[in-house]
Parts: structure tokens; sequence; C-alpha cells
């Protein structure tokens, strides 16, 4: 790696060291107590559904309309799958295209995590989907997979990017993909606010890590004789 590569020399907009490191780490701690009480809620539960999920569940019921099924297909399809992997690479190759490879290992390393602690954590819990679900029925609910990998990239990019039109045009589409799981019925309330928390907790957490390495790093080089 470039000993100027994604550093203040050519980001000028990069500190040394960001102040927002501390914030990341509450917010991350935060999420992950959160994530882990919701997941022994739902344990004591017996994966049942909790009385939220039931009322919200009959809510989108009652809000059922073709046109609606139709608008919440969207992020449901851009956000699966195929279509998280070809923005999670996409993003990561862009990233080293502009000679930001801390910032590329960030995206990348961020979605991996999230996927490698969600989609085991999904099989063992085994949760039931919503009866009528208009997308995916295996017994995978608990966490929302689509919502924990769009939080945790939304995140990602507006910690690096630091810009705010990143951090709204993000919020509207968790919230949008978190909508769109339970109006398809593929996921219960509280699943897609656990990936929304194991989201938050991997981004910020995966950010902040890289951020200690990468000024460890870089106070290395100011230290090496020229």
């Amino acid at each position: 790696m470039d000993a100027t590569t994604d550093d203040a020399a050519v980001l000028p907009d990069r500190p040394l060291a960001d102040h927002r490191r501390p914030v990341a780490l509450v917010a991350g701690v935060i999420a992950t107590v959160l994530f882990v009480g919701l997941r022994f809620a739902v344990e004591l539960s017996g994966s049942a559904p909790l009385p939220v999920d039931e009322w919200w569940d009959d809510a989108m019921s009652a809000l059922a309309h073709p046109i609606g099924v139709l608008v919440a297909w969207v992020p449901a399809i851009v956000g699966g799958t195929i279509g998280m992997i070809v923005i999670g690479v996409a993003t990561t190759i862009v990233f080293l295209l502009r000679r930001r490879p801390w910032d590329a290992l960030n995206v990348g390393g961020a979605i991996a995590l999230v996927v490698l602690i969600g989609a085991p954590l999904a099989a063992v819990i085994a949760r039931a989907r919503p009866t009528g679900s208009l997308a995916e029925t295996m017994a995978t609910s608990f966490p929302s997979g689509h919502t924990a990998v769009a939080t945790t990239i939304v995140i990602t990019l507006g910690l690096i990017l630091r810009r705010r039109w990143v951090w709204a045009a993000g919020t509207v589409w968790v919230v949008l993909m978190m909508w769109s799981r339970t109006y398809l019925h593929a996921h219960w309330l509280s699943d897609v606010v656990a990936g929304f928390l194991e989201g938050v907790a991997v981004a910020t957490l995966v950010w902040a890590l890289i951020e200690v390495w990468r000024v460890r790093r870089a106070q290395r080089l100011s230290r090496s004789p020229e």
C-alpha cells in the first residue's frame, strides 16, 4: 500500500484522528447490547412473534394493496443477495480505483461480517416467518438480512463520505427496506429492528477499528526515517 494512499496527503478532508470515533464506538456498543437483548426476548418467546409483531403484521395486512406490493418489491429485489453483492463489489472497486484502499477494506469487511453474523444466526434461531409471506418462506426470519446489509452499507458510506445527503438518502432507503420486508410479510417487526441493530453495530465498530488501524499506520510511517 502506498505510504500516501488514503491518508491526508491524498484526502485533505480526512483528519488523522477522526473525532467521531468515540461516538461510533458508543453507538456500536449500544446497538450490540440492544441486539442481544432482543435476541433473548425472541428466545424467551420460543421464537414466536411478540405482541408488537402481531400488531404490526395485522396493520400491514390492513394496508395491503397491489401498488404497495409492487413498490415493496423494489427494495426487496435490489437489497437481495445478488443486488447486495453487486453493490458491495462495485463500491469496493470504486474505492480501490480512487486509491482509497482503507475505505474499500471498510466496505468489503463490514458487508462480509454482517452476513457472516446474520446468516448462521438466522439458521440457528429458525424463526418462522409471518403467515402468507409474499417473499421468502424458509424459517430464517430473525434477523432480517436485507435490513442488516442495507443498514451496514448506508452507515459505512455515511461515515466514510461525510456527506449529509448520503445520510439523508440512506435513512430513507433503510426505512423503506424495513417497511418493505414487513409489508411483504417476509419478516416480523422485531426481525427488521434486529437487522437494523446488527447493521448499526457492525458498521460503526468495523469503521472505528479500521480508523484505529489507519491512524496507527500513519503514525508509524511519520516516525519512519526517510
